[in-house]
């Protein structure tokens, strides 16, 4: 029950929530847009400052004593993702790639891995009601062996709406001995829910590669790579605390060939790869458990909210707005329309009461600009006390 977790878990919070600078700077502001790029603790800031006040250098490029230090520094927070993300082998096949986040990471795999492993009448399945990162790459991969003569199918991961999840029966259908590769998304920008990716691979069977956007999982909630069983994990570091620019590939180079982002490698991003250490320390310390169960208590008590209050359409799962309901909660993410006042509006007006929310088309594939919605997002410095007014206000403009 979300009270009950709320007050099992509130001492915990507050002595989490006071180290974050921005948070306890605008006691009068709620941030309630982590979806979109979550705030960063205080150690977090200050793992950048010492940084660049004492070994900034160049990765790989010198022998002098800071020039070392930045380099130890990439690499162990290459090893540090791999054990953040549940994989403890470091003399394993798997690797982990520093990007500047999800998006360019899904690219890399499409540009670098996809196009040299298919062949002239494979299939891939790919969401089409997903984050566009998480699309468009697969479709310029397509064109891209096209081009070369390669004609690849792109199939739909099949989605139902109403439950805010895939289509489980359908995908088994839409496999075929053809299949060759399937994109997906861990934890849905939109809808809040977890895509059960065991389904997937229990329908796509054992052998079939599996890339998985976790960019709104990633520091949110436990995440294991063993547990997942998927092949490519792909996660931006400024959602999961650390700063923009920062993010990650973790690929299993065990089915198909091995992952090598071409091209030569430049200066890394050594300030994000000081942020994302320090996040991932940060995250570990606190507990993603705990956070998950946070997220989940507060996104609870909004649809509980929500639900009774006539004016407002909740997207998603409609099983489980109840308090009580025994079906999957939303994870951190709650999205709304108001039957009568625009989406871009209703965002508006929250702020002049003190919200920052998301409202627009969330940049959700095949969404209409018409289709705009209200997104609420929130990580563990948010309160119950903000949940509450936040449904205070949307109750007066019924």
């Amino acid at each position: 029950m979300p009270l009950e977790e709320i007050a099992e878990l509130a001492a915990w919070q507050r002595d989490l929530r006071v180290q974050f600078p921005i948070i306890t700077a605008h006691p009068e502001l709620a941030y309630l847009d982590s979806a979109a790029t979550a705030q960063k603790p205080r150690a977090v800031l200050d793992a950048v400052q010492t940084y660049l006040t004492t070994a900034n250098a160049n990765a790989g490029r010198g022998t002098y004593p800071w020039a070392n230090r930045t380099t130890e520094l990439v690499e162990r927070t290459r090893r540090r993702v791999k054990e953040f993300l549940g994989d403890h082998d470091p003399d394993g096949p798997s690797a982990v790639h520093l990007t500047s986040g999800t998006t360019e990471g899904l690219r890399i795999v499409a540009r670098d891995w996809l196009t040299d492993h298919l062949t002239d009448g494979d299939e891939i399945l790919v969401p089409f009601a997903d984050h566009r990162a998480n699309l468009d790459p697969w479709l310029e991969a397509q064109q891209t062996l096209a081009d070369r003569g390669v004609a690849v199918r792109v199939r739909e991961l099949p989605y139902q709406e109403a439950s805010g999840d895939y289509d489980h029966r359908a995908l088994a259908q839409n496999v075929g001995p053809r299949t060759r590769f399937v994109a997906a998304t861990h934890l849905h920008h939109v809808y809040g829910g977890d895509m059960n990716v065991h389904r997937i691979r229990e329908a796509v069977g054992p052998d079939v590669p599996i890339c998985l956007d976790a960019a709104q999982s990633i520091g949110h909630l436990p995440v294991s790579v063993t547990d997942l069983d998927v092949d490519f994990m792909v996660f931006s570091g400024h959602k999961a605390l650390a700063l923009p620019g920062s993010g990650a590939i973790w690929a299993r180079n065990a089915r198909g060939p091995v992952l090598r982002p071409g091209g030569w490698d430049g200066t890394p991003n050594t300030v994000g790869c000081a942020a994302l250490e320090a996040a991932l320390d940060w995250l570990d310390g606190a507990g993603t458990d705990r956070i998950a169960r946070w997220s989940v208590a507060l996104t609870s008590r909004l649809t509980e909210g929500l639900r009774h209050l006539a004016p407002y359409e909740i997207l998603g799962c409609r099983h489980s707005l109840a308090a009580d309901s025994t079906a999957q909660r939303r994870h951190g993410i709650v999205t709304f329309r108001h039957r009568d006042i625009p989406s871009d509006d209703l965002g508006f007006i929250l702020f002049s009461h003190g919200f920052m929310v998301r409202a627009d088309g969330l940049c959700q594939a095949g969404a209409d600009k018409a289709e705009g919605s209200v997104r609420v997002s929130v990580h563990v410095y948010n309160t119950e006390e903000e949940i509450d007014r936040l449904l205070a206000v949307l109750a007066t403009l019924g």
